[in-house]
């Protein structure tokens, strides 16, 4: 690891001896608000996005003795960032540039900038090979820590970026002062591959804009769809490999033959390595799109929409570290078929019925019970929006300063 420079080492040292000189005199407790520093250069798009704004617009950081919040970011985060007498934007132009650019600045400019000024760092992109500490990180994706998953891309460049950011990701966790996990199940994936973390760890999940909260509809029965008004199924969710929108098409256009009258909503971002597949699928099944529909991605406030004008909702991932779209469906008040990988199960409880994401007869068969028993929707659906109820941006943000400020004092090494 590089020496720190003369200014971060006596900024430093400054501020650890008037650490010590407090705890000497017998102080109990800091008499002055921590100040907390976050890390946004490589938030760009996205739900690192919706987290730390959401997150800092719900925050009431002076319940956990925080004074200030600083965080430094590009243009396209400062507008984004609510308006809060205690938070500071800090735009710094290398951080509108590219990729290597933004991880230069992280690498060598990062603690200097935050030498002096901030008591603990938080790195909520999972990556940090600076100097400044106390530092904590989250852990934001479990794609580089799953072999099979990463398989599914192969010899391309987002599998060999998956690679690289296992090792980046791992070393970082080994190192971090804490490590802020979503759940249980993706700390037990991680600690799997990194061994014990030697830091603090804490699991505090997202939660769900109350925009998409709706409570339950009146379930119709089966009778009441035909194929000029049909159960209308929604899957949202970016077009990716572990996704398995294909196998839902496939399952769709099974129970279509089977007579079910049912319509099927795509909606997402679509990347290249998946989109020929899910055209083949959509190709075969529905090739002039009358009742299978993929349109892309939603603004925010159409997206709300969609999901309130759904009849049910399905859910294939089979690689989710939080699984936020879950969340959303929940707090929209559907009932929902969902993959029965990951943390899903964890997630959704016995708000929902649960099927193999890579058999398409195993998702045809859930979404058609869901379909002839409006008693069994309408309780899966009341038991998935009270479970939604826990998740809120209130609570993360509570439980993440809260665990930000368990850091204080130790850049001192007390």
């Amino acid at each position: 690891m590089a020496a720190p420079t003369a200014g971060v080492s006596a900024l430093s040292a400054s501020r650890n001896l008037k650490y010590r000189s407090w705890f000497a005199r017998g102080r109990t407790a800091f008499p002055y608000p921590m100040d907390v520093g976050i890390d946004a250069s490589n938030l760009r798009a996205g739900g690192g996005i919706t987290h730390l704004v959401e997150m800092l617009g719900a925050a009431e950081p002076a319940r956990h003795g925080i004074g200030r919040v600083l965080v430094w970011c590009g243009r396209a985060m400062v507008e984004r960032l609510p308006q809060r007498p205690w938070l500071e934007a800090i735009h710094d132009t290398r951080l509108d540039g590219g990729l290597v650019s933004r991880l230069w600045w992280q690498r060598s400019a990062l603690a200097t900038a935050a030498a002096g000024r901030v008591d603990v760092l938080f790195l909520p992109g999972g990556s940090y090979g600076g100097r400044f500490r106390p530092f904590v990180t989250m852990s934001r994706s479990l794609l580089p820590f799953q072999a099979a998953e990463r398989r599914r891309y192969g010899a391309s460049s987002m599998g060999l970026k998956m690679l690289l950011l296992r090792a980046g990701q791992a070393s970082t966790f080994r190192r971090a002062d804490g490590v802020i996990f979503l759940n249980e199940y993706a700390r037990d994936v991680v600690t799997a591959a990194t061994g014990p973390l030697p830091g603090r760890t804490a699991i505090v999940p997202h939660g769900v804009n109350d925009a998409f909260r709706l409570t339950p509809r009146p379930q119709r029965p089966a009778g009441y769809f035909s194929l000029e008004r049909p159960f209308r199924l929604l899957y949202v969710s970016n077009i990716e490999p572990y996704k398995h929108q294909w196998h839902v098409v496939d399952a769709v256009a099974r129970l279509r033959t089977r007579g079910v009258p049912i319509a099927l909503a795509l909606v997402g971002h679509s990347y290249p390595i998946a989109r020929p597949r899910l055209d083949a699928a959509l190709a075969a099944a529905d090739p002039d799109g009358h009742v299978i529909r993929y349109s892309g991605p939603a603004a925010h406030a159409d997206l709300v929409r969609l999901y309130h004008d759904a009849d049910a909702f399905v859910f294939a991932s089979s690689c989710e570290n939080m699984p936020n779209i879950l969340l959303e469906a929940m707090a929209a008040g559907l009932p929902i078929a969902c993959a029965d990988r990951g943390p899903m199960p964890g997630v959704l409880g016995d708000a929902g019925l649960y099927f193999d994401p890579e058999a398409p007869e195993t998702i045809a068969d859930a979404i058609e019970r869901l379909f002839v028993d409006p008693v069994r929707r309408a309780a899966l659906a009341e038991r998935a929006y009270a479970r939604a109820a826990a998740f809120s941006w209130g609570r993360c943000a509570d439980e993440t300063f809260a665990f930000l400020a368990t850091l204080r004092g130790t850049a001192a090494g007390l």
